[in-house]
Formats: structure tokens, C-alpha cells, sequence
């Protein structure tokens, strides 16, 4: 099938370029070079790209990056060259434009019809910059309470961001610094012990400052508990396999593929909100091959690719069809972990500016280094 394809675009195009469609044509020109894909450690998978490939034709590499700091930072220091397509979460995405670092979708191009409506809904705020859209949802997930059934002591009916911190749990937490400060800040903002309500840290640096010492004080008085900060996904799942922690505020991936490998691990959100994110697909504004670009977004709408997806990574995809073709212990995975009132729940979190994520690793160094 995908070799007749490939077939009918050359031969529409030695046609002569006035019979061919200007879709035919993109596609040849995007076959004609490789896709150049920078996302998440662990996100794009041998599969996929062999799958991308049987489908379009079109030739695609990976490259893993561990955090979203490392991606702004690559892209700064290749003024946007270097890659076709990064995947960033939506609430860093005006940063990007701020730095003109990527380019508008034309959206005209994407077959939006295979996104969940609630996904492009979702993204307006941060992935829509002065009436642009910048951003194409992928998918979304979690941070909350990963725990070891045996060993942790919590209700799982009634978890706390702050029963990470009770004492039986000493030197068995495992932790992200920067997000870390922010489920401290939720479950102090629920005890009325915040200056200022959480959210307004992300308007001014005011009230980030002043919300953020008092986080930080509490964060520091309970470091000697953690056993392994953490920062990408083989560290968190490394914190459970070898270094003793027993409760952690993770990704829910991290609990997934622990429990894939027979792992007594759960995974719960807290009463205060699992922390929630969306990713997406952004085109750099230097990207080589665009058009091959919208051919992979146009390819991971359908739901075998948003399934295999799922399967690699144990997040949400955002294309329709995708649950209906998952295996039975990823969908128990999701229903175990989720009660209909924690997705309606859900801390979704807010665009951090340039100057916000300045100050939030201050925070961080400072927490780390105390």
C-alpha cells in the first residue's frame, strides 16, 4: 500500500507540475528529505517511526531530550535550527514565541477532526499567541502520589501533597525540585499559611517571592527525608528500583511502567489537584522539512498511532479512537488512578513566562543546595 503511494506521487509529479495537486507535491517534497523529531525521552519509539514510515514514506530520527529547560535551551542555542518538530508542554509555549524561536501552524493542514475537542479547547490558553496557533495537542498527564502499597503510609482515599512529608516516611521520598515547591505550595495554600493564593505567583514577582519563601522554608525543613531528587523519568523510576524511596510526587508514567514490571506500586491524585499538563507538536521556525511536519501530526491523529503512544508511555493521546484500542492494563491503570472528581480536579499548570521560570530555578537551586 504505502509503495503505490509513494509510486502515484512520482508519477504525478513527472506528470508535470501543472497536472499535480500542491498536495502530492508537498508530499513528495517532504518523502524526499528526513523528518527530524525532538521530543521527550522515551516518547517516540522504533514502531512508531517504522509505522510513520509504511504510512507516508518519509524518513524520521529521534532525539530525547529529559526536561523542558533542556529543550529551550537547545533551541536558544541553535536560534530554532537543527530540528522539524519539538513537542513542549503548552504552558511554555509563549516563552518560544517571546524568543521567536518556532513558527505559526498552518493550520489549514492538520485534520483536526482526529484531536479530542477538549484537547484543542484545552490549549487555547498558551498554545493560541495573538490569535496564532502555535500548538498542536499530543497528549496530557499527571503529577501526583506515586507509593509502594506495602510500605507507604497513606489513605488512598484521602492523599495529601503533604503525606509525603510524614515523618514514618524518612529518607523514602523522591521528588522533582521546581514542581516539588509548587505541591508544597498547594497543600499549604489549603491550611491558609500562603501570603498570597499559589496562582497569583505566576502573575508577578511579587507575589511569587513572597508565596515562595514560605514554600521554601517548609521545603527545606523536610529535605533530610528525600532519598533522590529527581528531574526525567529514568531517574523517578530509578528513585522506586534502587534507591529506597517508597513514595514520591512522580508523572503518572513513572508508576505505570513500574507496575508493567510487577512493581507493588499506585498512583493516586491528591485532594489538592494532580498537577496537569499538556503536550503538543511546535514547528521551530528554522525546521528543515515542514511539510513532512504536518504529515506526522496528520499520521498520530488516526488511533493506532495515538495507541501506540499510550503503550510506550503510559500518558493520555489526544487522538480520538486511541482508548478504545488499548490493552485492558492500561485502561485499569487510568480507572484505578483517577476518580471522576479528581479529573475534575485537575491543577492545570498556568503559562510560565520567561521571568517566572528565572525565578522558579532561584527557588529550585536554592532548594537543592540547602
Amino acid at each position: 500500500m504505502s509503495f503505490s503511494r509513494r509510486q502515484f506521487v512520482k508519477g504525478a509529479m513527472l506528470a508535470g507540475a501543472a497536472a499535480a495537486s500542491p498536495f502530492y507535491i508537498n508530499k513528495a517534497l517532504a518523502a524526499s528529505k528526513e523528518l527530524r523529531i525532538y521530543a521527550w525521552a522515551g516518547y517516540i519509539t522504533d514502531e512508531m517511526l517504522a509505522d510513520f514510515k509504511e504510512k507516508t514514506g518519509i524518513n524520521a530520527t529521534f532525539t530525547p531530550y529529559g526536561t523542558n529547560d533542556e529543550l529551550m535551551n537547545s533551541l536558544r542555542a541553535t536560534d530554532g535550527t537543527g530540528f522539524d518538530i519539538i513537542m513542549p508542554t503548552v504552558d511554555r509555549v509563549p516563552g518560544y514565541v517571546d524568543f521567536d524561536l518556532v513558527q505559526p501552524l498552518d493550520t489549514s493542514r492538520i485534520k483536526w477532526n482526529g484531536c479530542l475537542d477538549s484537547a484543542m479547547s484545552g490549549s487555547e490558553v498558551g498554545g493560541v499567541v495573538d490569535g496564532k496557533r502555535y500548538f498542536a495537542p499530543s497528549d496530557w498527564g499527571t503529577e501526583a502520589i506515586s507509593f509502594h502499597t506495602e510500605y507507604a503510609k497513606v489513605d488512598p482515599k484521602n492523599l495529601s501533597y503533604g503525606d509525603l512529608w510524614n515523618p514514618e516516611h524518612d529518607s523514602g521520598v523522591a521528588v522533582r525540585g521546581h514542581s516539588a515547591l509548587v505541591g508544597i505550595g498547594l497543600w499549604l495554600e489549603q491550611q491558609g499559611k500562603l501570603p498570597h493564593p499559589l496562582l497569583d505567583s505566576y502573575k508577578n514577582e511579587k507575589a511569587m517571592r513572597a508565596n515562595f519563601d514560605v514554600i521554601l522554608k517548609t521545603a527545606v525543613k523536610h529535605k533530610g527525608m528525600i532519598a533522590q531528587f529527581w528531574s526525567t523519568e529514568n531517574e523517578a523510576q530509578g528513585a522506586f528500583r534502587t534507591n529506597g524511596a517508597v513514595i514520591g510526587q512522580t508523572w503518572d508514567s513513572t508508576a505505570f511502567n513500574l507496575m508493567k514490571e510487577g512493581e507493588p506500586i499506585a498512583y493516586r491524585a491528591p485532594k489538592e489537584g494532580a498537577l496537569a499538563w499538556m503536550e503538543g507538536f511546535v514547528i521551530p521556525k528554522n525546521a528543515n522539512n515542514v511539510d513532512a511536519v504536518y504529515e506526522f501530526i496528520n499520521w498520530y491523529y488516526t488511533p493506532e498511532a495515538g495507541a501506540m503512544f499510550v503503550e510506550s508511555t503510559g500518558y493520555n493521546s489526544t487522538s480520538k479512537g486511541a482508548d478504545a484500542l488499548l490493552p485492558e492494563a492500561t485502561k485499569k491503570f487510568f480507572q484505578e488512578s483517577y476518580t471522576e472528581q479528581d479529573l475534575k480536579n485537575l491543577w492545570w499548570w498556568p503559562i510560565q513566562e520567561p521571568w517566572y521560570v528565572a525565578l522558579r530555578n532561584e527557588y529550585q537551586d536554592r532548594y537543592l543546595s540547602a
